[in-house]
């Protein structure tokens, strides 16, 4: 085991992740000792040791000030972010090994492009910038400019001032992934509590449709899970509650992840279709049988081929597929045949994800990732653009594989708002169902709810319970709590 020693607790997070990067698949430890006098300590299994120390000249009394002011609080930023450069280049000496990403550890990568694209900057100025700060390279500093330009001409059509976006989450799965940790549950378990389920879900819908009166709806997604696990008529008794509650005068989209596609049926399709869903997406992971079976899908390669074309048939104009790169076993050919197959479907856009290994996962104790998977992101991004999709959105997971990321493209027309709105955090999303989390944008910070440390914040995260059992029972409860911070 790989142990991360730090001095203060607010270097652990960076620390960790750093060395996290540099070595994916060992097993590490962190924890604080408030008397070490170095910034971090890496101790390492064979007993060697990397220390990163911060120079005098360096901290001065930054960190002895009681009081902080803005002067105080940047001077800390910037010394921790010499330390982090100071320790990734220590680490990468010893790997013989750089990451894309630098030492940016954070989620939304993007954010940081769209500031410096709001403030004026260049591109160029942007990769220079993006290299000196974070050792990000030219190459991934120039996808995330991309996306952000991208994205700010797609939330241009929002109504930043008084709209907002509907999540719904039906957690229910034909079966459950391997890789999945989304709190989402085998329908075969929960058959008897599907119905009580929607009930409160609607109860939910309902209260909030209230709570939301005066405002724009601009787009809905209903994920999970897979919302088409339910039955057609469970799935039209959802979309009308939505229906009855909600306004779309203003609405830009309406997505529903049909995800596994041996949930997929024409019935079902004829429903959606029917209450004016606009997107899809049916979401194959991988187009080789032999991962399909490793993973847990219980489709068919063939299934996924025949989802997609009885959905065409049904008129849908918008389907998404997702892929994802590093699943265990695959190697770079396997991609390659993947991606052949998924170009001869013609989706709409294509999102590629990198596994990303998380603790409630039943793949967690296994290190069967591919090796091959820069390969596999590379074909991805070329496949995409010879099919004419884009990137629009991207983002990064802790745990990634590679240290990569996920990446969305899309058709010049066929890009998910929604997606764009979950990474950038400029608009309220009220979220209902089991596990669901709102995000709520006010208009002015407030003083930050539960935090230590009096810091202010303009996102307020409403988390519902994840039990599906405890969500029905308590939906009142998740109602109310929403209700203390809407509209604010």
């Amino acid at each position: 085991m790989i142990q991360v020693i730090c001095s203060r607790e607010d270097y652990l997070y960076n620390a960790y992740h750093i060395v996290k990067a540099f070595y994916p698949h060992k097993e590490i430890s962190s924890f604080v000792e408030e008397k070490a006098s170095n910034y971090v300590l890496v101790r390492f299994e064979d007993g060697q040791e990397v220390e990163v120390s911060a120079q005098a000249e360096e901290s001065g009394e930054a960190f002895c000030c009681p009081k902080k002011d803005k002067k105080t609080e940047e001077a800390e930023r910037m010394l921790k972010k010499q330390l982090d450069k100071k320790l990734y280049r220590i680490l990468s000496e010893r790997t013989n090994k750089t990451l894309s990403w630098g030492i940016l550890t954070g989620v939304r990568p993007t954010k940081i492009a769209m500031k410096k694209l709001c403030e004026g900057m260049r591109k160029e100025a942007f990769l220079d910038w993006s290299a000196e700060e974070a050792l990000v390279s030219r190459k991934k500093a120039a996808l995330a400019w991309e996306v952000a330009e991208r994205e700010r001409g797609l939330l241009e059509q929002l109504d930043m001032e008084n709209g907002y976006s509907l999540y719904v989450g039906i957690p229910f799965c034909p079966s459950v992934c391997t890789y999945c940790s989304f709190s989402s549950g085998a329908l075969s378990d929960w058959e008897h509590r599907v119905e009580d389920y929607i009930t409160a879900l609607c109860r939910e819908l309902e209260a909030l449709s209230r709570m939301s009166k005066g405002r724009h709806l601009n787009t809905i997604y209903i994920g999970g899970g897979t919302p088409t696990t339910l039955s057609a008529e469970q799935l039209k008794r959802v979309l009308s509650c939505i229906d009855a509650y909600f306004s779309r005068e203003k609405l830009l989209e309406y997505t529903v992840e049909a995800g596994r596609p041996d949930s997929i049926t024409r019935g079902k399709l004829e429903v959606l279709k029917e209450h004016g869903v606009t997107r899809i997406s049916i979401n194959p992971q991988s187009m080789q049988q032999k991962t399909l079976d490793t993973i847990g899908r219980r489709h068919t390669v063939e299934e996924v081929c025949d989802a997609f074309y009885l959905a065409r048939k049904c008129g849908f104009d918008n389907i998404n597929m997702d892929l994802i790169a590093g699943l265990p076993g695959e190697k770079a050919l396997d991609m390659e045949d993947t991606l052949k197959q998924i170009r001869e479907l013609g989706p709409d856009s294509l999102t590629v994800h990198s596994l990303a290994v998380k603790r409630a996962a039943k793949l967690s104790k296994e290190e069967a990732v591919s090796e091959d998977i820069g390969e596999m992101i590379l074909a991805a991004s070329e496949t995409a653009r010879q099919m004419g999709l884009v990137p629009y959105y991207l983002y990064r997971q802790k745990n990634i594989a590679g240290n990569f990321e996920n990446v969305g493209y899309a058709k010049v027309d066929k890009a998910g708002i929604y997606n764009i709105l979950i990474m950038e955090e400029v608009q309220t999303i009220i979220a209902v169902g089991a596990g669901a989390s709102t995000k709520i944008v006010l208009k002015a910070p407030v003083d930050a709810p539960g935090g230590k440390r009096k810091k202010k914040t303009n996102l307020i995260r409403l988390e519902n319970v994840k039990a599906i059992d405890a969500y029905i029972s308590r939906v009142d409860e998740m109602i109310d709590r929403k209700g203390e911070w809407l509209w604010h």
